[in-house]
């Protein structure tokens, strides 16, 4: 575990400007999502959002130890079973599609991380309890993440709720923290032990962020692209996330609206 950085008020405040810019693009994209319309015009959506707010894109020119080449967008479209990472395409969304948006802005500074998932066209009732269920997840995790809980406790409300709907979990992939980059420590795991890990106290920063996978299995494969993870059964996947502030007057979503 490294180090965890505390944030005063004031960077929590100006941590909630950059929430706000994510909460923006993600908005757009979704207003700007339907059948026959690209991923790629999504991501060009995306970033006139962020231009016209002053913002840049942690995501852009991202380069982690796995990937082979730097992500090419601003923000990540994920697609049916794809979990997360998606690289926009030019491919038309089609009716009945599951997209997950994956966004973030640099703003001051500072960061902000979210992502919210939705279908096009006409949904398919399994998919509609698949989202809700991540969102659900997302809703549980936040409730947990008040100081004097651990981070095991955000784990364990997560993945109740995920398991008890019979889901799969991304198999090692999970929250983190986040502040003046977009990943710190702690990392924060979608399933766990209540009472284990980390200690929340107020100042912490997290991005919480469930990823669910339908077909049960917590399994992926890397797509040739080295970025996309998709389910090993071809089963649909929905991610949901917000940054949350840890206080003393309870967990505060930076990235809602």
């Amino acid at each position: 575990m490294g180090m965890v950085h505390i944030k005063t008020d004031t960077d929590i405040a100006a941590m909630r400007e950059a929430g706000r810019v994510v909460a923006q693009v993600l908005t757009r994209a979704r207003e700007v999502a339907a059948v026959g319309v690209t991923p790629r015009r999504l991501d060009e959506a995306a970033r006139e959002v962020l231009s016209g707010a002053g913002a840049s894109s942690p995501f852009l020119d991202y380069k982690p130890h796995f990937a082979p080449t730097p992500f090419p967008a601003v923000i990540c479209v994920s697609v049916n079973d794809a979990v997360v990472h998606g690289i926009p395409s030019a491919e038309p969304l089609r009716d009945g599609d599951l997209v997950s948006v994956d966004a973030g802005a640099l703003l001051g500074g500072w960061a902000g991380d979210s992502a919210v998932s939705f279908t096009v066209g006409e949904p398919r009732p399994e998919d509609t309890r698949l989202i809700t269920a991540a969102e659900e997840a997302l809703a549980a995790g936040i409730g947990a993440a008040v100081v004097g809980n651990r981070i095991g406790d955000i784990a364990h409300a997560i993945g109740t709720v995920c398991r008890d709907a019979g889901y799969g979990i991304l198999e090692g992939y999970g929250g983190h923290g986040i502040g003046r980059s977009m990943h710190e420590d702690p990392s924060v795991p979608n399933e766990g032990r209540p009472g284990r890990g980390m200690v929340l106290r107020h100042g912490m920063v997290l991005a919480i962020e469930p990823m669910l996978l339908a077909g049960g299995l917590d399994e992926f494969r890397h797509d040739e692209d080295g970025w996309t993870l998709r389910t090993t059964d071809g089963s649909r996947a929905s991610h949901a996330e917000h940054t949350v502030a840890i206080t003393d007057e309870g967990p505060r979503v930076l990235t809602a609206l």
